[in-house]
């Protein structure tokens, strides 16, 4: 959804608003169906503002709840859950509408710059551009750049593209200069002036913030804005010299001369005519002044409250335009298109192109692929508490069909136990009579040429790792995942036996991908070949680079070395210089450099003097260690000192998909291995 955009602001009383009602205008010349999504809410229990006055103007059919996320509440307890759902939700309305604008946070209560971090980190999991509201509220001249400029930056730091600024609620006396200072950001940037009529609150909205109840004049002047607030702590004379058009009067109602002299000079020619009377501290007005406060063409208002306690409600009374403020939305539409240029502005949403994904869009995107062409996978460890929780989860999700492989009443009394829903498991006996001979017999046809005979193979089907094996070979399941339980050779050894390597496929290799804090990189070979020969090596590169595009990666492979081009000599480089030339030679389309150095690979000014030339160097997304040793090291080095999530080892090169777990694997570690086994079955 290139034309959706992030919504956020800077901090509170921004009255993003009146940018809001513009986008939506603005979009809605360019979409039929324009969407809503607000990702953090303070409550899911009641409608949202900021939704509900977009939601009258969008054009589609979402209830009030549709559009919401997550609480902050949900967020605080668990992030990664939250983000995840933030995330789903999101999905389900995109693919509903044409475009969709996301709304950032509202900054109640919560850290400034902690908030801000937070929605830079959403805008990141769903891949949009973000446009920045900045409110230039209380702010001169000279702080406006810098302060967008820091903001700027916490979005970037949290892998987020601001596309455009815009300054709202400047002085108008300095907005030329703003809009100057605003010329030196890198994107399109807007200057918007205060409008006192758009923020100011409504009557009406003022008589719910002090609890009020309208006591005389037309209900309808409750939507008149209230531009000022006055106390009536003076006589009569000084009162009706101070008083200001559309301000509210607020004194006790006691003061029946001060409230007399009010009414009577409303709407007289000579006296300023305010928007509404709040009396005070549960007073009434006498019997004579009350018929005078009856016939009042201002709205009369009564509170239980203090003048000082009416004053800090009010004074605290965050600014903003709510659904069935017409007069407002128009000044708001007004101000938008006066001070932008939409179609700029549309032009540089459409323009972002994601260039960060972050681990857990990455691994959403593995859960719909899964999802989306559902796969059965066989898992031999059903005695681990472990392997039981994941096939759970990946149930829940309906990312694959799971079967695994033990004594059905024991299976799900351990079920039971750990509080786990496998009801829609098959659990299949791997000692029944019905699959181990038919097995048997098959594997002593596929292995007679090694001397296998019948009772060997009736020995052999009593490992789970080769009954699932085979359970693949018959098409009885799509893909295994083992390893909890059993070493690296338990659970390959099998697939070499029976399963085999595709053809064109030299060796059976592997790749980590590696989800990085704003990208996914392919690391190859980290797990099954020691020393591979040059031909191995470029077997390995093709194969990395097609299961790295398999996932989604845009495949630039880098042939990892101590040395960068013809830099250095000796066996080590020779051999990677062959490889590379092999590597070219077997898939000339493909992008491909090497020797280099990992410096070279990834970052561009390092490429720029070592290997200006390269198609590969300072962007490789695929890296191909000379190793096991260097492979393995390297992945751990990694995903230990970065916090990046390693999934794998990913098997690659043989007919059907079989994949290894380490034996220290979590629950989530199975969970992505089963979903990556279900894609590669796929596939």
């Amino acid at each position: 959804m290139t034309s959706s955009v992030y919504l956020t602001s800077v901090r509170a009383d921004s009255v993003r608003s009146i940018v809001a009602l513009g986008l939506m205008e603005a979009l809605k010349g360019r979409h039929a169906r324009v969407g809503l999504f607000r990702p953090l809410v303070d409550t899911l229990a009641q409608p949202d503002t900021l939704v509900e006055l977009l939601r009258t103007r969008c054009g589609t059919d979402q209830s009030w709840s549709d559009p919401l996320g997550v609480s902050f509440e949900q967020y605080h307890q668990a992030p990664d859950q939250a983000r995840t759902q933030i995330l789903q939700r999101y999905r389900a309305i995109a693919r509903q509408c044409d475009t969709v604008i996301v709304l950032g946070s509202d900054y109640r209560g919560q850290g400034g710059g902690e908030e801000l971090g937070i929605n830079a980190q959403v805008a990141a999991d769903l891949g949009l551009p973000v446009l920045l509201v900045v409110g230039a509220d209380g702010w001169n001249t000279g702080e406006v750049l810098p302060r967008t400029k820091v903001a700027i930056g916490t979005m970037t730091a949290h892998h987020a593209s601001v596309v455009a600024v815009v300054a709202n609620r400047c002085v108008p006396e300095d907005l030329g200069a703003i809009r100057d200072e605003l010329t030196h950001l890198d994107v399109p940037a807007y200057a918007i002036p205060e409008s006192h009529y758009v923020t100011a609150p409504s009557l009406r909205e003022a008589m719910a913030a002090i609890g009020g109840k309208l006591l005389a004049g037309d209900e309808t002047g409750l939507d008149t804005e209230a531009l000022t607030v006055q106390v009536a702590a003076m006589n009569a004379d000084a009162l009706l010299a101070r008083l200001a058009p559309g301000g509210v009067v607020v004194m006790s109602g006691g003061r029946a001369g001060a409230l007399s002299a009010v009414l009577a000079a409303a709407g007289h020619e000579g006296f300023a005519t305010p928007a509404g009377i709040v009396l005070t501290d549960g007073l009434m007005p006498s019997d004579s002044v009350a018929r005078l406060v009856a016939t009042s063409p201002l709205p009369v208002i009564a509170t239980e409250l203090t003048a000082d306690a009416v004053l800090v409600r009010l004074r605290a009374m965050r600014p903003q335009v709510l659904a069935g403020a017409t007069r407002k939305i128009e000044a708001a539409l007004a101000l938008f298109t006066e001070n932008t240029d939409s179609a700029k502005l549309l032009d540089a949403i459409d323009r972002f192109t994601p260039g960060v994904i972050t681990p857990l869009a990455f691994q959403a995107n593995l859960v719909e692929r899964a999802q989306a062409d559902k796969k059965r996978i066989v898992l031999p460890e059903s005695e681990d508490a472990r392997v039981l929780e994941a096939a759970a989860r990946v149930l829940a999700l309906g990312a694959a069909d799971i079967t695994l492989l033990g004594i059905p009443e024991v299976v799900q009394a351990r079920a039971k136990t750990l509080g786990l829903d496998l009801a829609a498991a098959r659990i299949q006996d791997p000692a029944a009579t019905d699959l181990v001979e038919p097995f048997a017999e098959k594997f002593a046809e596929l292995r007679k040429k090694k001397g296998v005979t019948i009772d060997q193979a009736r020995e052999t089907m009593k490992s789970g790792t080769y009954i699932g094996t085979m359970m693949i070979y018959t098409g009885q399941a799509d893909g295994m995942v083992s390893g909890a339980c059993h070493t690296t050779a338990d659970t390959i050894r099998p697939s070499f036996q029976i399963i085999k390597t595709k053809p064109g496929s030299k060796i059976v290799s592997s790749v980590f991908l590696m989800a990085m804090a704003d990208r996914v990189l392919a690391f190859g070979d980290c797990a099954v070949n020691p020393n591979p020969t040059a031909e191995e090596l470029a077997d390995i590169a093709v194969t990395s680079a097609a299961t790295a595009q398999a996932f989604g990666i845009d495949p630039r492979v880098a042939m990892l070395s101590y040395s960068t081009g013809t830099s250095g000599k000796g066996p080590d480089v020779d051999l990677v210089t062959e490889a590379t030339a092999l590597a070219k030679a077997a898939a000339p389309d493909l992008a491909i450099d090497g020797p280099i150095q990992f410096d070279a690979a990834v970052v561009p000014s390092v490429a720029a003097t070592k290997m200006p030339d390269s198609p590969v160097a300072g962007r490789a997304t695929v890296f191909v260690f000379p190793s096991l040793e260097a492979g393995n090291i390297c992945y751990k080095a990694v995903q230990r000192s970065s916090g990046a999530l390693a999934i794998g080892p990913v098997l690659q090169g043989l007919n059907k998909p079989v994949n290894d777990l380490s034996r220290g694997a979590t629950p989530d570690d199975i969970v992505n291995t089963i979903i990556i086994t279900a894609i590669q079955a796929a596939a």
